[in-house]
């Protein structure tokens, strides 16, 4: 089919979904009593990852819209275009491969082979770092590992290795800097020894700005602390694609990590970009959150549509997004560990959805992308929460919440729990103005003080949420987390028509800041703008 031919589908089921919308703007507590075994109908499991999706304003039939949609945007033959190295990030010509870094069993292809000599490289590098036979430029053993990245390079590596902090190593600590602000890397510096640190460089270029910046400050460090130009090597590796501008930084070429073309960034902490989840965590566990991945990937390829967790999850977020114009949505992993998990997923969706244009450079005449954002619980419960149940825009939830304790505080967990639940259950269910009235004189107030403040307390409910319990906070399960978000956002861009896999928008603000950063101090072009212009008179 055609991409005209699709553009056409997609307007006219858009059209008849806001339809279905318009005619049957139903209440979620209705939903619930009409059907008593409604969270079974709208429940999923795959990869040991439960999903209700039952608290939605949805009905059967709004479910088969949404999946004639999907049939109608040939959503089954994108699937399998993504997992067999079709290019399907069109604008720069290439696959999209971040299945095949988490693949299992012997190579059978280029790219899995590419990835299997990675993987080797990854783990002998990191048994010589806890076996400690690779050793500073004075003959101590590392215990300080510094990972230099940003964006992709540094949101999924650093969140993964939050989340598994109980399969820490005990001699080693694994740290990160991504910001251009130096703050950023001096307060990491500030107790570590350079004869005990070693650094990790990641870019795929060798040259992107706030990298290159803090890799130079670091190498400063080192040499002021009494490592030769000759040791330097002892302490920097590079996960790279410029191997001769990593040379020249003074990496030794067995020690650069290969970076593809054919991973984007956001899709990378699974390759070499992960190497800190290796050295933090150990070469096994990596594995088991690949596998855990992997386990997903098979799912997300293998099952039908109307029961394949990331297809259902995109096609819900795609009836609010188009239908109910909601522009957020929030993410609540009630799970200490996961609290970088949201900023993660930010970038994984804001940037692959956040476009205005269709795969063929047509304008959306629809919403594209949508705003995430969130942060663990239960703090949240104490800061934003409050706009969730009495703000006037609706926001759908993800609540995320780990079966088995994460702690030796059970007790806790079990409050963890409630909190959780009884959250997603505020949402749906509200207070009315009658059952805050009746709270008031119930607590002795008068019946006219209780009719003045009543209207303060109502809570309207009607609000949509999902809940995924993972069985525990394992490094499997983290893995299937991470591949389910992964697929539900290539389904969403599969649902708008549009490429997933590009950021041309991440480029003008690099661009602009190298022509302020050169003009600072000097003539500033008189056909800038005033604010621009005033700007660097104030800051630069």
């Amino acid at each position: 089919m055609t991409s005209e031919s699709l553009a056409l589908n997609r307007a006219t089921d858009i059209r008849q979904l806001r339809s279905h919308y318009e005619q049957h703007k139903w209440s979620l507590r209705k939903l619930f009593s009409t059907d008593p075994d409604r969270a079974a109908h709208f429940s999923l499991e795959a990869a040991g990852i439960y999903l209700d999706y039952s608290k939605n304003h949805l009905r059967r039939d709004t479910l088969q819209l949404l999946l004639d949609y999907a049939a109608d945007q040939q959503l089954n033959d994108q699937i399998a275009a993504l997992l067999s190295g079709a290019i399907v990030n069109n604008t720069e010509h290439r696959p999209a491969l971040h299945t095949a870094l988490r693949f299992q069993g012997q190579p059978q292809t280029e790219h899995e082979r590419a990835v299997e000599d990675c993987r080797t490289q990854m783990r002998q590098f990191s048994e010589s770092i806890h076996q400690q036979t690779w050793r500073g430029f004075n003959g101590n053993p590392i215990r300080h590992i510094v990972h230099i990245g940003i964006g992709g390079s540094d949101l999924g590596p650093r969140m993964v290795v939050e989340a598994l902090h109980p399969w820490h190593k005990a001699h080693l600590q694994v740290h990160f800097v991504a910001n251009i602000d130096g703050a950023d890397l001096d307060d990491t510096l500030v107790n570590l020894h350079p004869q005990e640190t070693l650094f990790i460089v990641a870019s795929k270029s060798f040259s992107t700005l706030e990298t290159r910046e803090n890799a130079l400050s670091a190498r400063r460090w080192i040499l002021a602390g009494g490592c030769t130009e000759k040791q330097l090597a002892k302490h920097f590796v590079a996960v790279s694609s410029n191997v001769v501008a990593a040379q020249d930084f003074g990496i030794a070429p067995e020690n650069i990590f290969p970076m593809w073309s054919w991973v984007g960034g956001r899709y990378s902490l699974w390759s070499a970009i992960g190497l800190p989840i290796v050295l933090a965590c150990g070469y096994e566990v990596f594995e088991q959150l690949l596998q855990g991945a992997h386990a997903m990937d098979q799912h997300f390829a293998t099952t039908p549509l109307k029961h394949n967790l990331p297809v259902v999850m995109a096609l819900v977020h795609f009836w609010y997004r188009q239908c109910w114009h909601t522009g957020s949505q929030v993410v609540l992993p009630y799970a200490q560990r996961l609290a970088r998990f949201p900023a993660w997923l930010q970038q994984l969706d804001m940037e692959s959805l956040g476009k205005s244009v269709d795969r063929s450079g047509r304008a959306l005449d629809y919403p594209s992308g949508s705003v995430i954002w969130g942060t663990e619980g239960s703090n949240g419960q104490h800061s934003f929460h409050q706009l969730l149940h009495q703000g006037t825009d609706l926001i759908p939830a993800d609540f995320i919440a780990v079966k088995a304790p994460t702690s030796q505080l059970h007790a806790q967990h079990r409050w963890l729990l409630a909190c959780c639940i009884s959250q997603s259950q505020a949402l749906l269910q509200g207070k009315s103005l009658h059952q805050a009235r009746q709270e008031l004189e119930e607590a002795g107030y008068t019946h006219r003080e209780a009719h003045a403040l009543a209207p303060h307390k109502v809570i309207p409910g009607n609000r949509p949420s999902n809940t995924l319990i993972l069985e525990k906070l394992d490094p499997h399960h983290l893995g299937a987390l991470l591949a389910l978000y992964e697929h539900k956002v290539y389904v969403g861009g599969c649902l708008l028509g549009i490429n997933p896999f590009d950021q041309w928008g991440v480029e003008l603000g690099k661009q602009l800041s190298s022509k302020i950063h050169s003009a600072a101090g000097g003539a500033v072009p008189e056909d800038w703008d005033s604010s621009t212009r005033s700007l660097m008179e104030k800051l630069l």
